[in-house]
């Protein structure tokens, strides 16, 4: 059977996927439209570019220096110099705090000084990043090795040299329709990339966008000549990931509106498929372990409760975004094991990294075994005149919502 696949998001939780994945194809099933945000982003431009459920999963197991490769994501920013001290708000922050008796020249000195000497500590460039890049951590691993996945020749030979593709040329090229999920925290936009509404986007940067979790990674600036989102210029926009707004749009693919299909692709003969991770469903055998801590002088998010406080905001908004759509197209979700898993489990042993894989395998075997049945009330309740009928589907209106301009 043909899906239309939509991948949720979730930090390494998303190991769960290559599970789900190696049922999906054990059964025969292909695939029409891919659609992700932030890990599910990754999952879905692996799977555009031809990767294998195997191959995927070989790839986000990858090791270097003796760690799992994801940790290298959580990377020390870098490179700050005197410009961008110079236009800090960091720098303005102490240029207001007036010192009794000291000259204003000096004072400039020595708020520049102080600027200098905490860039030189790994903590200080954390905290600049933090508040100049929006993002504690750098990614510039991220897009090396998303780079080198996507020029990684295929098991059969085939050449792939995705990597310095825009989003039209990648579906040109691959033949597969792709849709990233991304905010654009500048206009408080939630887009949808693909090779119509960002066709001169780098396919690497979209992804990258989708990934960076706000505050978690630095966010992304949209460059000049990344061409037009939906026929704006976004250059000089700040866009982070997608799940901010919505973490599993699946609505973007269950809807027939002509100009939902539009944007998103020609539904064909396919079927949704969603897959969720489900934080309340256990996964069988898994090892306890806690969410891997950086080293040296770097702070981890658990140590900043202002943060945590946040994320639990966003998630709660979110979630509430979703869950009508969710409830009301039950009968499109899989839901995937992945209680007590952690996003930024980025050094997940090998036990705990298997367990999670043959849960979503098991949990795919058994959405495909005893599919769920549509609800027959539509899953929503509508508040109009009595005997009035709603217009259009949870889905649909929810699509509609997010098209918007």
């Amino acid at each position: 059977m043909k899906y239309d696949l939509v991948f949720e998001g979730g930090g390494a939780k998303g190991m769960v996927f290559v599970g789900a994945m190696q049922e999906f194809e054990a059964r025969g099933h292909t695939i029409n439209r891919l659609m992700g945000t932030s890990a599910g982003a990754i999952t879905a431009t692996a799977l555009a570019a031809g990767y294998t459920a195997s191959e995927m999963g070989a790839a986000l197991m990858e090791e270097r220096d003796g760690r799992p490769v994801f940790t290298s994501f959580l990377g020390e920013p870098m490179g700050f110099g005197d410009e961008d001290i110079a236009a800090s708000s960091l720098l303005s922050l102490l240029a207001g705090i007036d010192l009794p008796f000291v000259p204003d020249r000096l004072e400039v000195r020595l708020d520049e000084t102080l600027l200098n000497a905490m860039l030189r500590r790994p903590r200080g460039r954390h905290l600049f990043s933090f508040v100049e890049r929006g993002g504690w951590y750098a990614a510039d691993a991220f897009v090396t090795w998303l780079s080198e996945r996507l020029d990684a020749t295929a098991p059969d030979g085939t050449s792939r040299a995705y990597s310095g593709m825009s989003m039209v040329e990648f579906f040109e090229a691959t033949g597969r329709s792709l849709s990233l999920i991304a905010a654009d925290t500048t206009i408080n936009r939630m887009l949808i990339l693909n090779h119509q509404t960002a066709p001169d986007l780098p396919v690497v940067w979209a992804t990258r966008m989708s990934m960076s979790v706000p505050l978690l990674w630095q966010e992304v600036v949209w460059q000049p000549g990344w061409g037009l989102y939906r026929g704006n210029d976004l250059t000089g926009h700040r866009i982070v990931d997608g799940g901010l707004l919505s973490n599993f749009p699946i609505e973007l693919f269950i809807s027939t509106l002509p100009h939902v299909t539009a944007i998103m692709g020609p539904k064909e003969d396919a079927r949704p498929l969603g897959f969720l991770i489900d934080e309340t469903l256990a996964v069988a055998g898994a090892p306890r372990t806690a969410e891997v801590e950086p080293e040296g002088e770097a702070i981890s998010l658990g140590q900043l409760p202002a943060l945590q406080r946040l994320k639990g905001l966003v998630d709660t908004a979110t979630q509430a975004h979703d869950k009508m759509v969710i409830d009301a197209h039950s009968h499109f979700v899989c839901r995937l094991p992945a209680k007590g898993y952690g996003t930024t489990e980025f050094d997940m042993t090998p036990a705990r990294r298997d367990a999670l894989v043959a849960a979503g395998r098991a949990a795919a075997a058994d959405y495909f075994d005893n599919p769920p049945r549509p609800r027959t009330d539509g899953g929503f309740s509508f508040a109009g005149p009595p005997g009035a009928a709603p217009e259009g589907t949870p889905a649909d209106r929810m699509a509609e919502k997010m098209l918007a301009e």
